[in-house]
């Protein structure tokens, strides 16, 4: 991730300096170039730490989908093991899970709080953000969203919230742990019964 970082900043920087070589009209046309590189940035980031935990999930073997419609029109990245099985209100929401991708969180956590209504339990976000306040991991805890942190990023926490955040490997044992529990559900009930 990182390294895919470095040579969209260096192709980012080419091709900024040829369109700086250009005058802006007014004042407004150069605020809306930047705005656009801000936003083009932004995007490309999530995108990218999307693209990498899907290979990762891949893989691990882990059931999923990206990117599906639940409520409301939201979009979580990542729900698991499936967005049938999410829609089937037949399948247990103690089986599903689901996990937010957010580069830099911020204050836009929160979202993911409404993304997937039928999981009940924790929500998992994950983001590369160091060092994310107390205040705010406290509000996480208290409304059930699990912080998913690399565990080289970990040191930038407080001890009492390293005590309480996941890394990314210990978060792909939690999808896996739940698809091997649906696995065995799936194999004891008759076969009329069994979601396709």
């Amino acid at each position: 991730y990182e390294m895919e970082e470095l040579l969209f900043r260096t192709l980012e920087k080419k091709l900024i300096s040829q369109r700086l070589k250009v005058p802006f009209s007014d004042s407004g046309e150069f605020i809306a170039f930047a705005k656009s590189v801000m936003n083009r940035r932004s995007a490309r980031a999530g995108f990218a730490l999307e693209n990498h935990i899907e290979t990762i999930l891949i893989q691990n073997g882990i059931l999923y989908t990206r990117g599906a419609t639940t409520e409301n029109k939201s979009r979580p990245d990542f729900i698991f093991p499936s967005i049938d099985q999410y829609r089937d209100l037949n399948f247990p929401s103690g089986l599903l899970t689901m996990l937010a991708v957010k580069s830099s969180c911020k204050d836009r956590w929160r979202q993911a709080l409404t993304e997937a209504d039928r999981i009940s339990n924790t929500k998992h976000l994950l983001t590369l953000e160091p060092s994310i306040s107390t205040n705010q991991t406290t509000e996480m805890q208290s409304r059930q969203m699990q912080l998913v942190v690399p565990l080289k990023l970990h040191d930038t926490f407080t001890p009492a919230q390293r005590s309480w955040l996941w890394s990314f490997e210990r978060f792909t044992g939690h999808p896996k742990e739940l698809q091997s529990m649906s696995s065995n559900r799936e194999a004891h009930l008759p076969s009329g019964n069994k979601s396709r």
